[in-house]
């Protein structure tokens, strides 16, 4: 990668650059996020991180009706990631109302539901009943998860059902609608534009990458459900790749995800395109990641001479 291209209103050096970013019609005070199936519910980590401080929460993927996850063991740790197959375990609709959004509401912090369905109604039907819960802010279409053997990945990997559950989506709800990309499709920008095209406000890319590990000793695989998605810093080249790939196919803006731990990683992201990221797998190990990541993106505009971080966003130069 080459240098980086300075551009736009420069720092004065003493005024904080402006982190704020827009999704659509959702401004977040920064553009880090947590990403979904890694922070739980919010609950889990408040005692560990102040969590006004981040862009938003993305929880768990939530269904129209409670599900209890695939078998253990769930989760195997790779030299350089986690590939896990929990299998979108969650409370359900009115579980989560109840559970979890009277604690959410004591925050300022954006809060976007990652959704799942088996079929294109349970989609439409879990979007149009989150448009009337009070508190939250957007809706992340999850259709790339290889976890769940129906539905789901099905959606993010075949472009007729993935425009069909976006169409259905978007007629039901109001809220900002980010897509959720798979890894595994052979043109990333088609999905990209078929989302634009959709009337998606935001898209977020990429989930994980369909991986197995098997143990030697027994030869059987780690994992219950055999195969899962693998996470983390191994999959961070990829994922930068096709979000550059995506950022260049549309005008809406763009979420990067996948193998986050430091602020190089997020940076990356934002100059390939990436107007907002999502931290990860990293929470698990150091809560805090996604604060410092903030962090050190204001430092690293500051020493740029850069007022805004919407004045790296694409700034990658190319051969």
């Amino acid at each position: 990668m080459k240098a980086v291209k300075l551009c736009g209103m420069k720092s004065n050096g003493t005024t904080p650059p402006d982190l704020s970013v827009s999704l659509g019609r959702l401004t977040l005070k920064t553009p880090v996020m947590v990403a979904s199936g890694t922070f739980g519910y919010g609950p889990e980590y408040a005692d560990l991180v102040d969590l006004n401080q981040l862009g938003a929460i993305v929880v768990k993927g939530i269904a129209s009706q409670s599900t209890r996850g695939n078998a253990t063991p769930r989760t195997y740790e790779t030299a350089s990631g986690l590939i896990n197959a929990i299998g979108l375990p969650n409370p359900g609709v009115d579980g989560f109302v109840r559970e979890y959004m009277p604690f959410l509401r004591q925050y300022e912090v954006p809060v976007i539901v990652n959704i799942w369905g088996k079929t294109v109604e349970e989609y439409e039907d879990v979007a149009r009943r989150f448009s009337e819960v009070d508190g939250i802010a957007g809706l992340e279409l999850n259709v790339s998860c290889p976890n769940i053997k129906e539905g789901s990945a099905l959606f993010g990997t075949n472009l007729d059902l993935f425009r069909r559950v976006l169409d259905a989506v978007r007629n039901a709800t109001p809220l900002t609608l980010i897509p959720k990309l798979a890894p595994n499709v052979s043109d990333i920008k088609a999905y990209a534009r078929a989302a634009e095209a959709a009337g998606a406000d935001a898209i977020s890319l990429i989930n994980s990458m369909p991986a197995m590990a098997v143990d030697v000793k027994t030869r059987k695989p780690r994992l219950a459900n055999v195969t899962g998605g693998l996470t983390g810093p191994a999959i961070h080249p990829i994922a930068v790749k096709l979000v550059w790939e995506a950022a260049g196919a549309v005008s809406i803006p763009v979420i990067g995800i996948g193998g986050i731990t430091q602020t190089e990683d997020a940076l990356e992201f934002i100059i390939v395109g990436a107007n907002a990221v999502q931290v990860g797998t990293a929470s698990f190990t150091h809560p805090a990641t996604a604060l410092e990541v903030t962090e050190g993106i204001r430092e690293y505009l500051m020493a740029q001479g850069m007022s805004s971080v919407n004045d790296l966003v694409g700034t990658v130069e190319l051969p």
